[in-house]
């Protein structure tokens, strides 16, 4: 059963890819074809055709690369930094009662404040080099993270906490085999919302002032109306969200490969049915 449920599961996958590839072609063929016959719309957003030509001018010359790393260098420190400040925490005050009553109400309101407002205090205070973007993408990613732990912490339950302490288990054994893989799911989630924020925050942080990154060319090429060379370094962004979306649904299927996939589908598969 479990066999062909999986080879079920990667036949919907095949299919799920084959139409999202077509709706892609789709849209560039009929962006090509609007851009070749109204000036106004080529102006606006170039040709896919000639964005393609220029990003390989851009890899060619070396400088994609450079504001390539710059702009995941700041952009994946801030996530990582943000994620584990924002899980120990997460943690801290869902474990501890009182702690979390101190706290998590002062880290809600501060996630009132818009952090983008903010950015160009820490480009004051921090200057326009590495330091204030990653601070930015920490802070943006902080919030989510913590929220998503500590939101799913306090939605464990609690007969699982009995029970492990009916076993005899200790603080740190529950945690670590009961708390942790059950707010998971929500860990998670929170860090995929993160790779998103994070690459935000280092953008919004290269806009305001910087001296390299994607976000620093897009601006600079705009200024200029060099339309192709923005759009180039927006679907290179495009690209980075794709491939980091893909190894973070493998990192979750795995961390979560104990958890049956549920969905709103009532009627039974024709190998559900035989199995009965």
């Amino acid at each position: 059963m479990a066999r062909h449920t999986m080879l079920e599961k990667n036949r919907m996958d095949s299919v799920a890819l084959a139409v999202r590839i077509t709706a892609i072609a789709a849209v560039v063929i009929l962006w090509e074809m609007a851009a070749r016959n109204n000036l106004r719309i080529a102006f606006y957003t170039s040709f896919p055709s000639e964005i393609v030509l220029d990003l390989i001018d851009f890899a060619a010359s070396g400088e994609l690369f450079r504001h390539v790393s710059i702009t995941l260098s700041e952009a994946y420190l801030g996530l990582f930094y943000g994620s584990l400040i924002g899980i120990s925490l997460g943690i801290l005050c869902g474990q501890f009662l009182t702690f979390g009553r101190i706290f998590a109400p002062i880290v809600s309101a501060l996630q009132g404040i818009p952090q983008l407002t903010l950015a160009p205090l820490y480009i004051l205070w921090f200057g326009i080099g590495l330091q204030s973007k990653v601070i930015l993408s920490a802070l943006m990613v902080f919030f989510n993270v913590f929220i998503s732990t500590y939101g799913g912490i306090r939605n464990i339950d609690q007969k699982l906490i009995e029970a492990a302490t009916l076993l005899g288990g200790n603080r740190r054994q529950i945690l670590w085999h009961i708390v942790i893989p059950a707010s998971m799911p929500w860990i998670l989630s929170g860090i995929r919302i993160g790779t998103s924020i994070c690459m935000v925050g280092a953008i919004i942080g290269e806009y305001i002032g910087s001296s390299g990154g994607l976000g620093w060319m897009v601006s600079y090429a705009s200024s200029f109306f060099q339309i192709k060379r923005a759009m180039a370094c927006i679907a290179v962004l495009l690209i980075i969200g794709l491939l980091v979306n893909s190894i973070l649904e493998r990192v979750e299927r795995y961390l979560l490969r104990w958890r049956a996939e549920t969905n709103l589908r009532m009627r039974m598969s024709r190998t559900e049915v035989n199995n009965l």
